[in-house]
């Protein structure tokens, strides 16, 4: 039996586990495929506060680990098949582990970000390939860029991405773009974006100093083509991590998990998300953290029995 278990070990569940260890509730955090999540897959980060020069995103969640454990966090690597929230204890089940017994639990498991699956893509993943423009634009400064996709998020991270690269070219498999109106017709009224619409991605062309271009098909001509380019921006959406809950908790209609405004609450009392699984719209490291400070409080409060009301029915 646990206090509290945190599933995942990105920015958002390890702070959470820094403040519930300092609080004394010796939290169990389960690293799950990709312990420290989607930062240990990064190269420098140049925005988290407090590090003037940059910091590697490997570096960095380790040092967040560390600093749980110093304050008496147990870290267990396991894949959690289920969750059952319907009684208590809460009962979480672990691959190798059989099924953990928890007061509470906090789920930050994040959001996988969509990949095309074609040749170069996941070998330059922070050598050029990135989906994350607010990331990773500053890095593209007067360099020519590829955006891939067609939907909102496409148009936003191209019309972002403007600002630092020399040139932006957006490219869509299809000539009818599912973006909104208005994100299209913004992204349109940018005149340094070029447009390659009807043009289905096949490989990430890279060098030994990183990516060279984007070699697309022409779906009109049947040829195919070489888009030189310094970086390619991945933009066709996130998938929250959220299958292995089984419906037990209220998502929306993609699968992020809705949570009480301003606070970690899920629909279940003693059950709180943080970071990127219940985040739709900033996705950043520093927002995430945020939320796993968010979720400790809450749960902690809970622990506690000062958090007395049920908001299910709100959310």
């Amino acid at each position: 039996m646990y206090k509290t278990i945190v599933i995942g070990t990105g920015p958002a569940g390890l702070t959470a586990a820094i403040y519930l260890a300092r609080a004394s509730l010796n939290p169990l955090v389960i690293e799950g495929m990709q312990p420290g999540g989607q930062l240990t897959t990064t190269t420098e980060i140049e925005n988290f506060p407090g590090f003037p020069d940059g910091i590697m995103g490997p570096e960095l969640m380790d040092n967040m680990r560390k600093q749980a454990e110093r304050f008496g966090a147990e870290f267990k690597s396991g894949w959690v098949d289920q969750v059952d929230f319907s009684t208590r204890p809460f009962k979480v089940t672990v691959e190798g582990m059989g099924v953990l017994e928890a007061e509470s639990v906090i789920i930050s498991t994040g959001a996988s970000a969509k990949y095309l699956g074609i040749p170069g893509e996941q070998d330059n993943i922070g050598r050029g390939v990135s989906t994350c423009a607010t990331c990773d634009g500053f890095f593209f400064r007067n360099k020519k860029i590829v955006v891939i996709g067609g939907g909102d998020s496409a148009m936003e991270e191209a019309s972002f991405l403007t600002r630092f690269g020399s040139s932006v070219t957006l490219v869509n498999r299809r000539e009818e773009l599912r973006a909104s109106k208005i994100m299209q017709d913004r992204a349109r009224d940018n005149e340094k974006i070029i447009w390659s619409l009807n043009r289905t991605p096949l490989e990430v062309v890279a060098g030994d100093s990183g990516v060279k271009g984007l070699k697309v098909f022409n779906n009109a001509t049947n040829q195919e083509e070489l888009i030189e380019a310094d970086g390619v921006f991945v933009a066709i959406g996130h998938t929250p991590n959220t299958k292995f809950l089984g419906n037990q908790i209220t998502t929306d209609e993609v699968g992020y998990i809705t949570v009480r405004p301003g606070t970690t609450e899920t629909n279940i009392p003693g059950v709180f998300a943080c970071g990127d699984v219940q985040d739709v719209r900033y996705r950043q490291a520093i927002s995430a953290a945020g939320t796993g400070c968010m979720a400790a409080m809450d749960c902690e409060k809970y622990l506690e029995g000062s958090m007395v009301h049920d908001w299910s029915e709100t959310l």
